[in-house]
């Protein structure tokens, strides 16, 4: 037999280059343009629904931080009073305008301001943790309070328009 007569006419290809152009790659199949931006489109909308619910407080777009109901409980709380925690963002902004001013007494008397408040939303926090695993430990016996002073007493330092998820009570109410 000769090789003329039975040959393929092409060198046999190198094992790798075979298997790539076998293999589909899973990470980008093949799409359209038009597809491609359906798909866009539809991602966005389910991030836009997520962030959604997870504003409003859905226990299921809720990450594993601020799920169950001890957690809704410490925030419900938390949220239905004022703290000075909550003002010590604004607070910094009127000393950092204050500290401007080239007047040693209205200097040394903002930075004073400001640590004075530091130093009431830090006690603030103390007393709002050790209640917060009082009233946690009565409501719900079974459940570990470990975690909720701290959660408690970072959420009441925020600002109340920039909590999240948003309050779901007013100030004032009475939260069972």
């Amino acid at each position: 037999m000769t090789t003329e007569s039975s040959g393929k006419g092409r060198p046999t290809p190198k094992r790798k280059d075979a298997q790539a152009k076998v293999k589909l790659s899973s990470l980008s199949p093949v799409v359209t343009k038009e597809q491609k931006r359906a798909q866009k489109l539809a991602s966005r909308q389910d991030r836009v629904s997520s962030r959604a619910a997870y504003l409003r407080g859905e226990e299921n777009a809720l990450p594993a931080r601020d799920r169950g109901p001890e957690r809704r409980f410490v925030r419900n709380y938390v949220d239905a009073r004022r703290s000075i925690g909550e003002y010590f963002l604004p607070i910094i902004f009127v000393v950092l305008i204050l500290t401007l001013i080239q007047i040693p007494a209205v200097q040394f008397g903002a930075i004073a301001l400001m640590y004075a408040v530091l130093l009431v939303a830090v006690v603030d926090g103390i007393f709002l943790g050790r209640k917060i695993q009082r009233l946690v430990h009565a409501k719900y016996p079974s459940s570990s309070t470990k975690g909720l002073a701290m959660y408690a007493w970072l959420r009441s330092t925020q600002m109340r328009r920039l909590r999240a998820p948003h309050p779901q009570t007013r100030v004032g109410d009475v939260v069972n």
